[in-house]
């Protein structure tokens, strides 16, 4: 086995029911923030951290993620003859991120059950997992921190943070006991709570270095909530084996399957941009004025 994480997965075969009549004919994580899909920032932030090679676990009519991150002949054609070389180097870089790999999730049976799909892409490696719906923005990256720890520990780590007590319900839960470090042993780990039952506030945020041997528990599972294979389930049992680690992750996070988030993220980056920030922030200004 090798303890370097060289390998990720990206679980993208929701329906993005949430999102709906965008996501009728094209995938959720294709949904621009600006001019960039939201799932490029999640393969971004894989290959800052060292990540070499992504499996996307896709659906039915995600054939856009694919063709998005393949070489496109005729628009760098287009591009080049136009003499574009500014976004000729764009497209280009999109195609050359990452050794990219698919496979099908041909049920929508939950987060274990995809991650399980991907069982032989991992092999016997210990690999990172990043959910879409979170785009977690800092430097370093949240995924190269958790492979810090990783590397140091040798226990699967999870990305968490603080979430007001009355939302703990939406998330998976960890429990550290009353440890306040930045890098915490998890005691326990529950998924969705019931209101008034979580034992911290501290919520999962879609980020996982995981320790192989999970797929072994993943293969044996039984349906938790909603009727899918929680991939917090197994967490829970591969605890009680291995030690798991909670990083308290420092960062910003954008939660994009809210609409929301999705909306508040697309602003934020529209600020960060030197060729938007002056005419958002006036316009922000001119509107609010409105009301």
């Amino acid at each position: 086995m090798d303890n370097k994480i060289r390998k990720a997965i990206i679980p993208a075969g929701g329906l993005g029911t949430r999102f709906l009549p965008a996501t009728k004919a094209q995938p959720k994580e294709m949904l621009p923030l600006i001019d960039k899909p939201a799932i490029q920032y999640i393969v971004e932030e894989a290959v800052r951290s060292g990540i070499e090679s992504i499996i996307i676990v896709s659906g039915r009519h995600k054939r856009a993620i694919e063709d998005h991150f393949d070489k496109s002949v005729e628009l760098e054609a287009e591009l080049e003859a136009r003499n574009n070389e500014t976004m000729l180097s764009i497209v280009k870089d999109i195609s050359q991120l990452a050794d990219i790999y698919y496979v099908r999730q041909k049920e929508p049976l939950g987060l274990g059950h995809a991650v399980l799909c991907s069982r032989r892409f991992i092999a016997d490696d210990p690999f990172a997992v990043l959910l879409g719906d979170d785009i977690l923005v800092s430097d370093p990256p949240c995924l190269r921190q958790m492979m810090d720890v990783y590397e140091e520990t040798q226990s699967s780590v999870v990305a968490v943070m603080e979430v007001p007590w009355d939302q703990t319900h939406k998330y998976g839960i960890v429990d550290i006991g009353d440890n306040d470090d930045k890098v915490s042993r998890v005691l326990d780990i529950v998924e969705k709570p019931a209101p008034g039952q979580a034992p911290s506030n501290l919520a999962v945020v879609g980020r996982y270095v995981l320790d192989p041997a999970i797929f072994g528990l993943l293969a044996v599972a039984k349906p938790g909530k909603g009727g899918e294979i929680q991939l917090t389930d197994s967490l829970q049992e591969l605890n009680r084996i291995k030690p798991l680690t909670a990083l308290n992750f420092d960062g910003k996070r954008h939660d994009v399957g809210d609409k929301l988030g999705f909306v508040q993220a697309t602003i934020d980056f529209a600020l960060e941009r030197e060729d938007l920030s002056a005419d958002v922030k006036k316009y922000l200004r001119e509107r609010l004025a409105q009301e």
